[in-house]
């Protein structure tokens, strides 16, 4: 029995179990990876979407304050 490259024996099958296991052990560190990703662009998400919605709300405000109509009530 000769070994190949991997250290493994030429002559052994490859099940699903040891292609999964591999798997897992390279993808692993990614996994972290993503999370760590999704976590802050959940947050730059929320940033954004306030900042919007403040800009709307002040906006909004200076229009409103633009076009309305100034009543003067005289009583004689």
């Amino acid at each position: 029995m000769a070994d190949n490259d991997f250290g493994e024996a030429e002559d052994q099958r490859i099940t699903q179990a040891d292609i999964t296991a591999r798997v897992r052990q390279l993808v692993g560190g990614a996994g972290d990876t993503a999370e760590q990703l999704s976590s802050a662009a959940v947050a730059v998400a929320a940033a954004v979407g306030t900042s919007l919605v403040l800009a709307a709300f002040l906006f909004g405000r200076r229009r409103g304050r633009k076009r309305s109509t100034i009543v003067e009530v005289v009583r004689a």
